[in-house]
Formats: C-alpha cells, sequence, structure tokens
C-alpha cells in the first residue's frame, strides 16, 4: 500500500515514480511543441509561406484526438511502464523527420505523426492513480499534468537559444533534432527506473480490449452517443485543411478522409456493441456497477476547461497586439510574454485544482471552477483598448487560475471511477479537450475576439449545470483479482 505522506521533495516510492512520469510527459511535450518557437525560422529555411505555417500548426494537433484514444487502450492493456517508454522512443522517429526534412511534404507529415506523442499525458493518469490513495490523487494527478505541461512553455523559451547556441541555418534542425534525442534517452531511462504498481498491488485490466466497459444498456447508448463528437472534430480538421488560405488537402483527398473517419466511426460503435452485449446479457452485482454519466459529464468538464485553454494560449498574443498597439504602443514581442501569462499559471493552478478537490470535494471544486472560468472569459470579453495593461494581465491570469484549475479539479476525479480502465477513461476525458480546442478555434474564425469570450462563457454556464449531475467518488471501487477474489478501493 502507497504511504500516506506526501513529501513532494523525496525521490523515493510513490514520489520517485510522480517525478519520473511528470518529467516522462514534459519531454513529451517539449517534443510535441518544439516546432512552435522555431516557427519563422523553419519556414524561412523551407520557404514556406502564411497558410503552410498554419497548415502545420493544425497538423500538429490532428492526430492527438484518436491517438488520445488509443494510447488510453494501449496502457490498459500494456501498462505504463512499456507504453510511455514505447511511445517516447517512437515519438523520437517523426521528431527526427521533422528536424530533416527538406521539403513542407516531409516536413506537415512528421509534423502530423507526431501528434501522437500529445497522447502522453493519458499514461501518466493512469500510473499516478496506481501509486496514490484517493486522499492524495488530486494534488498528484494536478502536479503531474501542471508541472508536465509546462514543457510546451518550457520549449518556447529554450529552444530558440539552443538554436542560436548551435549556430548557422541549420541551428533549429539541431534544436529539433536534441529533443528527439531526449525522448529516446529518457524512454530507456523510464523502463528501468518505474513500476506500474507499488509492490504487492494488483494491475487490473479490461476484461476485453477495444471499447470501454459499460455496466447498462442506458450506458452503453450514452458512450455511443460520446464518441460522435471526436469524429466530428476530425472532420472539421479535414474541412480546414481542405478550405481557405490553409488548403493542403484537394477535394477528392478530403472526400477519402471523410469517408475514412466516418466508417472507423461506425467500425468503432460495433466494436463499442459487441465488448458489452455480451457483459450485459447477464446480472452484473452492484458492486462492480459504475455509471459512464461520471464519464460524459467529465469529458464535457474537460472540453471546456483544457479545450478553452488550447484556443485561447494560441489565440492571445495576436490579440494582445490588436488590442493595445495602437492605443498603447505595445510590440509583438511583448504581446507574447503577455500572452504567455495565461499558459505560466498553469503550473500552480493545476496541482492547486486538485489539491482543492482532494481537501474539500471534487465536485463542489469543479464547479467552482467552471463558473470562475466563465466569469474570467466574460470578464475578458470587456477589454479594450482604453484599460490599463496590467489591469487586463491581471484579469487574463486571474481566467486561468480557474481553467488550469479546473484542469486540476476534472483528473482529480477520473482515477476514482474505475480502476481498470483509468486509461481509456482518462483517453477519452483527454480527447475531449482537443475537440474543445478545435472547436473554439473555428469558431473564433467566424466572430470577434470579444464574442469568442462571450460565447465559452456560454458554452461554460452549459457544462456548470451538466456537473451539478456528477456523483461525488465516495465508498469504494470492487476489481477483480486473478484469484477471482474482490478488492475494493477506497475513493475518499
Amino acid at each position: 500500500m502507497p504511504s500516506q505522506t506526501f513529501n513532494l521533495f523525496s525521490f523515493s516510492g510513490k514520489m520517485k515514480i510522480l517525478h519520473l512520469t511528470w518529467l516522462a510527459f514534459f519531454i513529451s511535450f517539449v517534443v510535441w511543441f518544439n516546432h512552435a518557437p522555431l516557427m519563422l525560422v523553419i519556414a524561412q529555411s523551407l520557404g514556406m509561406d502564411a497558410a503552410q505555417i498554419k497548415t502545420i500548426l493544425l497538423l500538429n494537433v490532428a492526430l492527438t484526438i484518436p491517438a488520445r484514444i488509443v494510447i488510453g487502450m494501449l496502457v490498459d492493456k500494456f501498462g505504463p511502464k512499456r507504453t510511455y517508454s514505447t511511445l517516447l522512443a517512437a515519438g523520437s522517429v517523426p521528431c527526427f523527420m521533422f528536424a530533416f526534412a527538406s521539403s513542407f511534404e516531409q516536413l506537415a507529415l512528421a509534423r502530423f505523426l507526431l501528434g501522437f506523442i500529445g497522447a502522453g499525458f493519458v499514461i501518466g493518469i493512469r500510473m499516478v492513480g496506481e501509486w496514490f490513495p484517493a486522499k492524495q490523487v488530486g494534488l498528484a494527478e494536478g502536479i503531474y499534468g501542471g508541472w508536465g505541461n509546462f514543457g510546451s512553455a518550457a520549449a518556447a523559451g529554450l529552444l530558440p537559444m539552443l538554436a542560436l547556441w548551435y549556430g548557422g541555418a541549420d541551428g533549429w534542425r539541431y534544436a529539433v533534432a536534441t529533443t528527439g534525442m531526449m525522448a529516446l534517452i529518457y524512454a530507456v531511462v523510464y523502463f528501468f527506473s518505474v513500476t506500474d504498481t507499488p509492490k504487492g498491488s494488483t494491475y487490473f485490466k479490461p476484461k476485453k480490449a477495444g471499447a470501454m466497459e459499460v455496466t447498462s444498456r442506458g450506458d452503453l447508448y450514452l458512450y455511443m452517443l460520446m464518441t460522435l463528437p471526436l469524429y466530428s472534430a476530425l472532420t472539421l480538421l479535414t474541412w480546414k485543411l481542405s478550405n481557405g488560405v490553409t488548403a493542403l488537402l484537394s477535394a477528392a483527398a478530403a472526400g477519402v478522409i471523410y469517408a475514412v473517419v466516418w466508417l472507423v466511426f461506425i467500425l468503432n460503435i460495433r466494436k463499442i456493441f459487441n465488448v458489452n452485449n455480451g457483459l450485459l446479457s447477464q446480472e452484473i452485482e452492484a458492486i462492480h456497477r459504475y455509471k459512464f454519466k461520471q464519464v460524459a459529464i467529465l469529458d464535457l468538464a474537460y472540453f471546456i476547461t483544457f479545450g478553452s485553454e488550447l484556443a485561447v494560449v494560441s489565440m492571445l498574443p495576436m490579440y494582445f497586439f490588436e488590442t493595445f498597439h495602437v492605443s498603447q504602443g505595445i510590440t509583438n514581442v511583448q504581446a507574447g510574454l503577455l500572452g504567455g501569462s495565461f499558459a505560466f499559471i498553469n503550473l500552480v493552478a493545476r496541482p492547486a485544482g486538485g489539491w482543492l478537490s482532494d481537501k474539500f470535494g471534487r465536485k463542489l471544486s469543479l464547479s467552482i471552477f467552471i463558473a470562475g472560468l466563465a466569469t474570467g472569459y466574460f470578464g475578458m470579453s470587456l477589454i479594450t483598448p482604453d484599460w490599463p495593461i496590467p489591469l487586463a494581465v491581471l484579469l487574463t491570469m486571474a481566467c486561468s487560475s480557474f481553467v488550469s484549475g479546473g484542469c486540476g479539479a476534472v483528473f482529480a476525479m477520473v482515477p476514482l471511477i474505475k480502476r481498470r480502465m483509468t486509461g481509456q477513461i482518462a483517453g477519452m476525458v483527454g480527447a475531449y479537450g482537443n475537440v474543445g480546442g478545435v472547436l473554439f478555434l473555428t469558431v473564433l474564425a467566424f466572430v470577434s475576439p470579444a464574442e469568442f469570450f462571450v460565447i465559452i462563457a456560454g458554452v461554460a454556464i452549459v457544462v456548470l449545470l451538466a456537473v451539478q449531475w456528477v456523483d461525488e467518488p465516495k465508498g469504494h471501487m470492487a476489481e477483480v483479482q486473478e484469484d477471482g477474489s474482490v478488492e475494493m478501493i477506497e475513493l475518499n
């Protein structure tokens, strides 16, 4: 059993696992976002235009939605140690491809494949959930998510300096390749440094692979319904890649992708039905049941928290520049630094969200964070060129605190639904975050920034109402050991 102490400065037992795992997530995000701070240099090196730059940025997130679902299944089946090590090693390959691409097409393919490493987040959710008791899991997951997520900010700060240190026209290539080498080396380090569970604990696996198990017919239909937005987001991405300034795909190619996406959707629905039909044909004991509505509501909660974060972080630097350039003389560099304030707070706010969930209740904490982000986004819609810049930044950081805290609160609850399917649940919830990012960025293309913030606030109110239907985790969840005995896992 994991000890009840939580010493952040320890590097033994469960704390060693936490530190090694958030570092794996950190490195995966460095690799995933290694292009962003170097994009202008890369574009100049390969003669790319503005449309091609936008295409690369879009391709970076395209594969992450299905990848999180797939990785969730793999981690439940093979365990976090093998899955994370394999993902980091495999992710280094397209990273090297990207570093030494000689054409836009090669660059685009490598960036598309690199979207898979963005799914690494899911793996650590299961690992941390295995090692920490319910009363600490929110804080531990928050540290894992918040500190690991900081890899994108670290890439933005360090990679330009690394490219300059290498020097020459190919400095950016060596900088990107260095991140791939980091991932490859750390894959080996992680594999030989961790175990999937504490000594004497059982790693519970799903009875059947390919889809989540549910425990009622109503949950089966809800599960099928909740898969629909994932494929809709992939359809939306394809549309964006085949229209306007980001037109990378021909109409014929887009048509083929549409057909493939929805064929996979049909096959996925069939798999979900087949996996669960046999299980539901017999009575499921009460102690083995769980409510899929818990997953569905957390899907929506991450849609509004992390989804809005993805969208706002992408547009905020340009928004600050366009708002304050004329009235107060702000420069592009200053706007970028101010925009970065939204993501920077994640380092502290996400662990705080998990800790508050552990301390004061998961449903209450999540409700407060979503209400706070709705208020924050509405406030941001009121910013005008006449506002003092410090006030605008303060409001932005306050809003970000609720957004990041909400992310922490979501994943404080994910490991407490059904242990043997934590990877799949985390995968689906995580994918909804990317769906939110895609949808909100698409909305931004058709409305003003002020309207964009109001729309996010409105969606947040709807999600807040849905969160009132979530059940506070309490009592125990039951898992069956290999010898047939039942283990009861405490939830509060």
